[in-house]
């Protein structure tokens, strides 16, 4: 008879049932996804109400790039790996040449996205910005050869129609059978709904807002899967890369100071002009 003893017991006697079992997600995961699905909701509305639109943009993204190294160290200082540990194998070259790169292409992508902040209204931004997951699959698919499935293509087509008819882009009529048909669609949509909207899409909005969330979208995809294949060609741990993507872009934000509108903006105004303690 099999002996129970000594950390031989069954394995339904070692694993207790978990939120997780059945294929389904852990309430920690859970408690994240909500927590990112918070933020993704409301970080437009902060965004607007505590930065000005006369903030120097760039003093944004280097106060960004610092908290977020200030993280990535504390996180690494705090975990289960030595700074030994993590850092083992690394050399100048490595880091100049996994992440000279993305950081270029996030710094341009935070601007982007600062400046479409600034000029749009939550919702719009937030549609827009979706079409990041559609970027991220094409450039998933171009640099690492990726592909998505059927039931992926189709929602990732529906999330661009999406955007196009937040955009009118697209009528909302087209789901509308009269549409297709040639029937009568006057008294669809509110006249006064119509012509308040169109009177919102000045060449500002476009240039402005629409244009850098777009920018920003394909951005972020291409970042998102060159990082990703840095990681994997480098080994690198993930919160190292952190540290090394923010090391490189305070360093290119500081160089682009010296002849930058933005770094002789810092030197007539101060850096922190146009800031408020809510902005921080």
């Amino acid at each position: 008879m099999a002996k129970l003893s000594n950390g031989s017991s069954s394995p339904k006697q070692q694993q207790p049932p978990s939120a997780s079992s059945g294929g389904g997600l852990s309430y920690k995961a859970l408690f994240f996804m909500s927590l990112l699905a918070l933020q993704f909701g409301i970080q437009p509305i902060v965004t607007q109400q505590f930065t000005s639109k006369t903030i120097i943009k760039s003093t944004v993204i280097f106060t960004q790039e610092v908290v977020k190294l200030i993280i990535g160290v504390v996180g690494i200082s705090l975990g289960k790996a030595s700074w030994a540990d993590v850092t083992s194998g690394w050399t100048l070259v490595s880091w100049f040449r996994l992440a000279l790169f993305p950081a270029t292409i996030y710094l341009v992508q935070n601007m982007c996205s600062l400046l479409a902040y600034q000029n749009l209204d939550a919702i719009t931004y937030n549609v827009l910005n979706q079409t990041k997951t559609l970027s991220a699959a094409l450039c998933c698919y171009l640099l690492m050869n990726k592909k998505q499935s059927s039931v992926q293509m189709t929602a990732l087509l529906l999330l661009l129609a999406a955007a196009l008819v937040m955009e009118r882009v697209l009528p909302m009529d087209m789901i509308l059978p009269s549409y297709w048909t040639g029937g009568d669609t006057s008294g669809t949509v509110d006249d006064d709904t119509d012509a308040a909207f169109m009177s919102n899409l000045s060449p500002r909005h476009f240039s402005h807002g629409v244009i850098p969330i777009m920018v920003a979208s394909f951005l972020s995809g291409l970042a998102g899967a060159t990082t990703q294949r840095s990681l994997q060609a480098g080994n690198r741990h993930a919160l190292l890369f952190t540290v090394e993507l923010c090391v490189a872009s305070l360093l290119i934000l500081t160089a682009s100071f010296v002849t930058s509108e933005d770094g002789r903006s810092i030197r007539e105004r101060g850096f922190f002009d146009g800031w408020t303690p809510l902005t921080l």
